[in-house]
């Protein structure tokens, strides 16, 4: 539980807050790749930590990131013409490079404004999929990170992006709560619901998840604090108990995790738009398969227009978020709804926007999120204190990895996690 001053702490993300400012001092996710399909096509408007931004793919195939209003008259950007290299307002002509230079002034020959005028945009990276953006203090910017899925080739990686209307703590806490996949999930993990007397599940249902393990619904949870944040195990017992599964997940700041899925793993950003709304960024990459992103959409549940359109998860609670009683009933489904993606942002929406966790009621189960606001806060007083926030410094992630393995319960995980504890060891302040 927190008391409703440390949940403002770890919830407000706009310009000023504390939450905010150190936020602000890591690089953001801010749109796909997809979302800007082509050179001098239609600019976009993306939210990041409160502030509106404008985006846009230049005749060479760069991408900018500005502040949406014109520096002129505030006119938005977002109406602008991409055109010979820059994105021009149509309100007076102004145009601007992606480095922000002012190209041209129509209305204003005189050369000395162009000189002395450059507009407010900030350092651009797009790699693998993802438009990533920094909007810090210019003196301040950290290296920019690499991690596992950027080195597997393109053909074995898809990405993919959902905004919610919920706080991203919430959303980024449902994704380290492991006791929840083998219930809300349980369509697609849990043996026992699956052959429960009368149990009918959709045909067309993910089974690839399935696995005894998932039956053991109170994993045993154990913890590790690493320089990038945390990782930490659910251990689950296997038939006699002579063998255990264990499931490793990393969660790394500033709104990261990582999470196991049978030939592929995802990494998941949970971006704070603004108070109220998270997109979720995530990169699947595998090892040993190509990926094609349809696939992802139906195990996520997303393939339903009910659901999801534009990027954005739309059912609502006027609809009854469309849940699906009448499967309930029928023992096709555990909760009414259809896919990970779906099950779980429908549980962030019915929390409200932002979740007063003053009114909540924690049990051992939790202790993967008591860990992420603990390390959340950690970083948040690092920042205050005028130091570097929690993992900024690394620029390799690549060896951030998980793992779903079956061990013998007499051998320690903590082997096959080595790469975490040697490589961003935890650091003491």
């Amino acid at each position: 539980m927190l008391s409703t001053e440390q949940n403002e702490r770890l919830t407000r993300v706009g310009k000023g807050t504390p939450m905010g400012t150190m936020m602000r001092r890591y690089w953001h996710p801010i749109a796909l790749s997809a979302e800007l399909p082509e050179k001098d096509g239609a600019p976009i408007v993306r939210k990041l930590l409160g502030e509106r931004f404008v985006l846009f793919r230049d005749t060479a195939g760069r991408v900018g990131v500005m502040d949406e209003a014109c520096l002129h008259r505030g006119a938005s950007m977002a109406l602008g013409r991409v055109e010979e290299g820059g994105i021009r307002c149509i309100y007076h002509g102004w145009k601007f490079s992606v480095d922000g230079d002012l190209l041209d002034t129509p209305n204003h020959p005189d050369p000395r404004v162009k000189e002395r005028l450059k507009a407010a945009t900030y350092p651009v990276r797009e790699q693998s999929g993802l438009i990533w953006t920094y909007i810090g203090p210019k003196e301040k910017e950290p290296p920019f990170r690499r991690y596992a899925f950027d080195e597997a080739p393109p053909e074995r990686r898809r990405a993919n992006r959902v905004n919610v209307r919920a706080n991203y703590l919430q959303v980024w806490e449902a994704g380290t709560d492991s006791s929840h996949v083998g219930i809300l999930h349980s369509n697609v993990t849990r043996p026992g619901w699956l052959k429960a007397e009368g149990a009918q599940v959709d045909e067309f249902a993910i089974k690839d998840m399935v696995s005894d393990a998932w039956d053991d619904m109170a994993p045993k949870l154990e913890l590790e604090n690493t320089g990038f944040g945390y990782h930490y195990v659910g251990i689950r017992k296997i038939g006699d108990g002579q063998q255990v599964n264990v499931r490793l997940t990393p969660v790394f700041m500033p709104h990261g995790r990582m999470i196991m899925h049978p030939n592929f793993y995802a990494t998941v950003f949970d971006v704070p738009m603004d108070d109220e709304n998270t997109a979720t960024f995530n990169v699947d990459a595998s090892d040993v398969k190509e990926l094609v992103l349809e696939e992802r959409m139906q195990r996520s549940g997303l393939t339903d227009p009910r659901f999801y359109k534009d990027h954005t998860f739309i059912a609502t609670e006027e609809t009854g978020f469309y849940q699906d009683r009448a499967a309930m009933r029928e023992k096709r489904s555990w909760s009414g709804f259809h896919g990970l993606t779906q099950e779980d942002s429908v549980v962030c929406l019915s929390m409200g926007p932002v979740f007063d966790r003053s009114n909540e009621h924690l049990v051992a189960a939790d202790a993967g999120v008591v860990r992420l606001r603990q390390r959340l806060a950690m970083s948040l007083e690092l920042s205050e204190g005028g130091q570097d926030p929690m993992g900024l410094q690394y620029e390799d992630m690549t060896k951030v990895k998980g793992f779903d393995r079956n061990l013998p319960a007499s051998e320690s995980w903590k082997l096959y996690a080595r790469d975490h504890t040697e490589l961003y060891p935890e650091e003491k302040f």
